[in-house]
This record gives structure tokens, C-alpha cells and sequence, in this order.
């Protein structure tokens, strides 16, 4: 069976820890439930990320070298 997470064209995801979650959410004045969404059954989470944690996308930009973008694991 082939691991999606593994693919050269999926970009590193991660599960945000706690503190640097409430750095992110003060820096962008937002609530957790105001990120966008990605679902527990996508196949490039990470097999520790729950319902409500954040995930941490980042990928190749040719403008930024990298951009990063926040989900929120919901069902």
C-alpha cells in the first residue's frame, strides 16, 4: 500500500502544539473555529492528529520560498 503522507507533492503537515497555537491565533486576531477546515480522514495528516487540533501546512511558493497555512482537523 502506497503512504500518501510520503508523496514528493504533498507538502509537511504538522500538529500544532498549544503554545505556538495561541501565538498564531493572537497574531491573526482569530478563534480556532475561525480557521479553515480539513478533515481527520485526509489521507496526509498525520496519524497522531484528532478532531480539533491544528495542522501546520508547509508548502513550496516561488514568491515566499515557503508559505504556511493552518487547518482545523474536524470529522
Amino acid at each position: 500500500m502506497v503512504d500518501v503522507s510520503q508523496h514528493d507533492l504533498v507538502p509537511d503537515h504538522s500538529v500544532v502544539d498549544e503554545d505556538d497555537l495561541e501565538a498564531v491565533l493572537d497574531e491573526y486576531d482569530i478563534k480556532k473555529t475561525d480557521l479553515p477546515k480539513i478533515k481527520r480522514a485526509d489521507p496526509a495528516l498525520p496519524d497522531d492528529a484528532e478532531v480539533g487540533d491544528v495542522i501546520r501546512i508547509e508548502r513550496d511558493s516561488r514568491t515566499t520560498d515557503t508559505a504556511v497555512v493552518y487547518r482545523l482537523v474536524v470529522e
